[in-house]
């Protein structure tokens, strides 16, 4: 005769023991999360004319350009740059949160 509603008398402690694991694995995601938001991300552009850097929470640290990259008759070269940089500084950042959560943001 089965005891316990689950196949034998250990069912209910298995399962408390697999809640307090996930519950600890949880936990742990967390701090990795938090870990890379603080992280500071770089990327440049324009063979290092342009540089962003940035947490791995979106918030941007700092953007950079060498004086040879403000040429006023040429913004849109500027813009080019600075949206590249951005562009890859998000993809590592994006790329970092993946690789903690199996690719499920």
């Amino acid at each position: 005769m089965m005891r316990g509603g689950f196949g034998g008398g250990g069912g209910f402690g298995n399962m408390q023991q697999m809640m307090q694991q996930a519950q600890r694995m949880q936990q742990q995601m967390q701090r990795e999360k938090e870990k890379i938001e603080q992280q500071v991300f770089s990327a440049k552009a324009g063979g290092g004319m342009v540089e962003v850097e940035m947490q791995g929470n979106f918030k941007v640290k700092r953007i950079s350009f060498k004086p040879e990259a403000v040429d006023p008759d040429d913004t849109e070269m500027l813009e080019d740059l600075i949206t590249a940089a951005m562009n890859d500084v998000c993809a590592q950042i994006l790329k970092a949160r993946e690789a903690l959560t199996g690719g499920v943001l």
